[in-house]
């Protein structure tokens, strides 16, 4: 039926979609629906810390309270070994609610998002919403080992996508109302209004202006307004007044140099959390019953919390893990033996709980194994030299920043949302240079961030720079020319017209030698003129252009113009290439031109 009507019409269900939006609305206007998005998130980020308080208190202390403060450990001698099966119970309502509801929920929210901005024009089903909140609640009440970042993000989404489904808009717009969901979102959730704005820039928004810019702040503001009438102005950690800040003296080069090798570190720790989150992710595939697969999973991580519970007084690793990085911020007496074993065990749960099936954040996660790996580190130097001009907190919040930004790819977004969280401003500069030292060493060891492999696994690349014009994820088969004809270098040009005499529209031949591909040839008037009387002579070697590149049908196009810089390459060969064939199958050709009425097309979802 589909395929009748694009013959009667000549039109795709992509371009009837795009009739069916209206005009863009003003910025203003646009500013009033990102208002209320903004304050929806808000109340909304209340409710879901609500909620978790309540699960969490009936489910490990057996009250029915939302009272709850994750900056204080939880009492360890409610059930004993009973304890062991509480992130059963909740693993059990997770998986039935993902399942049952919206598939989608599950896992850490920010690629779902980051999925629906590139590849579904901004449209999430307004049910994710319900179902992220009360599943991810229900995860991390239970005591899986995932945060609550994620689920406000993909809540705070869910919320401008279905106000942009009402409101007939633009994608672009939609899109917009998006990023300023989850920016809000995370805004209210850390009290960060700065990291919501940028997390919303850096991550969500493939363009970035005022008619962008302005509905992301407008929201953000507001969710942080709400969120700090609920829960105060204060910053989410406290943190101890005796950090040591960086001297103006050659002598404090030794201790940016030492930051400098605990970004390192973070680098690695962010790479191995990245390949350890997707390696359980393959493992626990292998069972394939939904329920079984996620409580065996937790039923793992309830006997991590149990032995640390037994071993040294504390649960530790479960749920967000804020009261485990306030101890290491306030130097609880942790050893550098214990904070290793946290470090390990978080990683562990982590990748347990969300490989399993769990329904959760990775930022939270990243903050404590980045504290308690910043908090090891100064340790071991203080013990080879105490005299060493460092502290454990000041190293402990710089390597949760590192590992944010190492682990995510928002650089700018971890250092200022650590910034906010702690509010002391000596720690910047040598967070800087920690975080640029992290994402470049995970990107030697991961190219892709942790929010960005889930959906390069999937087949659907998210560019990696800011700015970046939709167009770039489509891969080259959707955008090439497919009129070629594949002729042989001693073909002459007259043979060619000959050849093509019945092919209106044919633009390209791509030419080759004893099966290779020797150069094309854009079949234009000018060429023809050119040619003229000569057309029987002259070969279409002679002819061949050599500025081109071979490039598989499955690539990007923002990796194919990586390999065409500087104009000095025109054309791009579309190839496909089968096992047993010697030689590659020719598809189509993807010219300059074609990329420039790309990004022109791209740019009208953003217009004004």
């Amino acid at each position: 039926m589909g395929s009748e009507h694009e013959a009667e019409t000549g039109e795709t269900p992509e371009s009837e979609a795009m009739a069916l939006e209206a005009r863009p609305l003003g910025v203003l206007r646009l500013s009033a629906f990102a208002l209320l998005t903004g304050a929806v998130a808000g109340v909304g980020a209340v409710i879901f810390r609500a909620l978790i308080g309540l699960i969490h208190n009936l489910l490990f202390l057996g009250q029915a309270s939302t009272a709850y403060d994750a900056e204080h450990f939880t009492p360890v001698d409610t059930w004993g070994p009973w304890v062991i099966l509480v992130p059963v119970i909740g693993a059990l309502g997770v998986t039935w609610l993902v399942q049952t509801f919206a598939p989608e929920a599950r896992g850490h929210g920010v690629p779902e998002v980051m999925d629906a901005t590139y590849y579904n024009r901004g449209i999430i089903r307004p049910v994710v919403a319900v179902v992220k909140s009360l599943a991810s609640a229900l995860a991390i009440g239970s005591g899986a080992a995932v945060g609550r970042e994620g689920p406000i993000i993909q809540i705070g989404a869910a919320m401008g996508s279905t106000l942009g489904q009402v409101v007939r808009m633009t994608a672009g717009q939609r899109i917009t109302l998006v990023a300023a969901g989850a920016g809000a979102g995370i805004a209210a959730t850390f009290n960060t209004p700065l990291g919501g704005v940028l997390f919303a820039s850096e991550l969500l928004l493939p363009e970035v202006s005022v008619t962008t810019f302005l509905p992301v702040a407008v929201a953000t503001g507001a969710a942080t307004f709400i969120g700090r009438l609920y829960f105060g102005s204060q910053p989410a950690f406290a943190v101890p007044s005796n950090l040591t800040p960086i001297a103006d003296a050659p002598s404090s080069l030794f201790t940016l140099l030492l930051y400098l090798i605990l970004g390192v570190l973070a680098g690695v720790v962010a790479a191995a959390y990245i390949r350890g989150l997707h390696r359980c992710e393959d493992l626990f595939e292998k069972i394939g019953n939904g329920y079984l697969r996620h409580g065996f999973g937790m039923f793992l991580v309830g006997l991590a919390i149990y032995a640390l519970a037994q071993t040294t007084g504390h649960f530790y690793i479960e749920g967000v893990g804020y009261s485990t990085i306030q101890a290491v911020l306030n130097e609880k007496n942790q050893t550098v033996l214990l904070l290793a074993v946290l470090l390990l065990g978080k990683l562990f749960a982590a990748c347990v709980s969300l490989g399993s099936g769990s329904s959760g954040g990775i930022f939270s996660p990243s903050l404590f194994m980045g504290a308690t790996l910043g908090a090891a580190f100064a340790g071991v130097v203080l013990m080879a030299d105490p005299s060493a001009p460092i502290t454990v907190p000041a190293f402990a919040m710089v390597g949760m920043g590192a590992l944010v930004g190492g682990g995510t790819g928002a650089v700018v977004t971890a250092v200022t949302m650590t910034f906010e969280m702690t509010r002391d401003y000596d720690i910047v500069f040598p967070m800087i240079l920690a975080v640029a030292a992290a994402l470049t060493v995970r990107q030697r060891l991961v190219p892709e961030s942790i929010y960005t492999m889930k959906l390069a696994r999937r087949g659907h690349p998210i560019p990696k720079a800011m700015h970046s014009n939709l167009f770039l994820v489509k891969r080259a088969g959707e955008l090439m020319d497919a009129s070629v004809m594949v002729m042989d270098r001693a073909t002459t040009f007259a043979e060619l017209i000959r050849a093509t005499a019945g092919r209106d529209g044919l633009q390209h031949v791509v030419i080759t030698a004893e099966g290779q591909i020797i150069g094309t040839l854009r079949v234009n008037t000018s060429l023809r003129r050119a040619v003229g009387a000569d057309a029987a002579e002259v070969t279409l070697g002679e002819l061949a252009q050599r500025d081109f590149v071979i490039v598989p049908e499955a690539e990007s196009m923002f990796e194919i113009i990586g390999r065409m810089p500087g104009g000095q390459l025109r054309t791009a060969v579309v190839v496909r290439r089968t096992l047993g064939q010697a030689q590659p199958e020719v598809l189509g050709v993807i010219s300059r031109d074609q990329i420039a009425k790309a990004v022109a097309d791209g740019v009208q979802i953003y217009p004004g």
